[in-house]
């Protein structure tokens, strides 16, 4: 007996270890990841929505391109959403209610393009709320990741992110193929409806929280609710107003702010190429088996790297990987005895692992700066500029697609958009300087007021999420 005790106590503490690197597997962080999990495995339905937006709304590769960067506003005013949980809770929670709301809220924007979403507007409008409810369920979860954050030692920094982003890959990962195959033997409408389930999975684990209620004067709650906002309100002040924040928050603003070519090289490959939505549900399982291999490198090898050497290298390593593009729109991959959807696919993961690679130390130091209080202001804040960025991105991508004439037929100049959009990832270098020396990383320390006498954190980072927004944008 004893000996099966010892035996279930070591597979515990391995698995504690080896999976959730260190930290107790308990409800609430299962509650947390399975959130996570979901935004990943709502990417059941991104192929499902580039098909219905190409095929039976007709919208050409710029109005893909125009309509993504609209509904990317709900990520843009996420400091809103942080605003509105940190100061004014619902029966006393400042969780736990807009958990369950985001996760109905997903379920009707589904429910909508499944049943009643017909033309370029209402699915604009039902895009927009589902963009809505996982950006309003990402400010929640994110507060909570960044409340227990705060207390990791040095040693273990980044570990519960890489736990988190591990799980929506993850949740990416086992949809992804399946993302394809059901559009090969179902409707677009179908796939709509299954995925409706999946929000309601978040209102469910809402009530795994260990949330308790706020205090709160019973004889008017609403002037505590002021005097809150106003606290809040002042200590954001205080942060956004130090350099060491704005500066590399412009610098990641300037990173992802580069002109995409993602929608133009949709309809690139699915109406020149002619790929089948099952191997495209391929490429997915690809990039998000490679989402992991990037999260497992950071973390086994690259974690305590300056941020300089991370992003200095990854920008220039991804703009000339991103030139290999070329050979696939050229078809000079052809002429090379190359395939092109194996070409596809090597270029997918390459791309893939350095782009996750990139942004997971920005995700590390933008949790550590946020002051006790307002974690989910100051944490959607610092992510909003970046999504800001995305959105510029996409737009500014539309604008050049316009410009060169790039149709859902028409892909002559296509080659010149590959060109400008690599090389506009490199603008970003000059300002390198704007991120923290090596030896100020090592110093980083939580936000706390200026009366703290505490010294001041040398680099609160922008979250770099982009990558994930995009994904969540296109999965709605």
């Amino acid at each position: 007996m004893l000996i099966h005790s010892s035996g279930l106590s070591k597979v515990k503490d391995s698995v504690k270890e080896k999976i959730f690197f260190g930290h107790e597997p308990n409800a609430e962080l299962i509650a947390i990841l399975t959130v996570y999990f979901v935004q990943g495995i709502l990417g059941l339905a991104r192929l499902a929505v580039s098909f219905f937006l190409k095929d039976e709304l007709l919208l050409s590769p710029t109005q893909v391109s125009a309509l993504l960067g609209i509904v990317a506003l709900p990520w843009i005013i996420k400091p809103v959403f942080g605003f509105i949980s940190d100061g004014l809770p619902i029966f006393g929670y400042r969780r736990r209610p807009y958990l369950i709301l985001s996760g109905i809220l997903g379920t009707i924007s589904w429910i909508s393009l499944a049943t009643i979403v017909h033309t370029t507007w209402a699915a604009t409008s039902a895009i927009a709320l589902g963009s809505l409810s996982v950006a309003v369920s990402d400010v929640i979860v994110d507060s909570l990741v960044v409340e227990r954050a705060r207390v990791e030692s040095q040693a273990d920094a980044g570990s519960l992110q890489s736990i988190c982003w591990a799980a929506s890959a993850f949740g990416g990962l086992i949809t992804a193929y399946l993302s394809g195959w059901l559009l090969e033997h179902f409707s677009t409408h179908t796939v709509f409806g299954i995925t409706a389930v999946f929000p309601l999975l978040v209102s469910s684990v809402a009530w795994l929280i260990a949330e308790s209620p706020v205090n709160q004067d019973t004889q008017d709650p609403h002037q505590n609710n002021f005097v809150s906002v106003k606290h809040q309100l002042g200590q954001l002040r205080q942060a956004v107003t130090q350099k060491a924040i704005w500066l590399p928050t412009a610098f990641v603003f300037i990173w992802q702010a580069t002109p995409t070519a993602d929608s133009a090289f949709f309809f690139f490959t699915t109406n020149e190429l002619h790929f089948a939505p099952e191997f495209l549900g391929r490429v997915r399982l690809v990039t998000n088996l490679a989402s992991l291999v990037g999260i497992w490198i950071f973390q086994r090898y690259l974690k305590t790297l300056p941020f300089r050497v991370i992003f200095g290298w990854s920008t220039v390593l991804s703009a000339a990987l991103g030139m290999t593009m070329l050979l696939l729109v050229t078809h000079t991959n052809r002429s090379l005895g190359i395939d092109d959807h194996w070409f596809s696919l090597g270029d997918s993961l390459i791309l893939t692992v350095m782009g996750q690679i990139a942004y997971m130390p920005v995700l590390v130091l933008a949790a550590r700066i946020c002051p006790p209080g307002v974690e989910a202001t100051l944490f959607a804040l610092l992510m909003s500029v970046s999504n800001l960025a995305g959105m510029v991105s996409y737009e500014f991508g539309a604008v050049i697609m316009h410009w060169l004439g790039i149709t859902e037929s028409n892909f002559e100049l296509l080659w010149l958009l590959v060109i400008i959009t690599n090389l506009s990832t490199l603008l970003p270098l000059p300002f390198l300087s704007w991120l923290p020396a090596a030896e100020e990383q090592t110093q980083i320390s939580s936000l706390q007021p200026a009366s703290a006498n505490i010294n001041e954190p040398f680099l609160p980072e922008l979250i770099s999420e982009v990558e994930a927004t995009r994904t969540q944008i296109q999965s709605r």
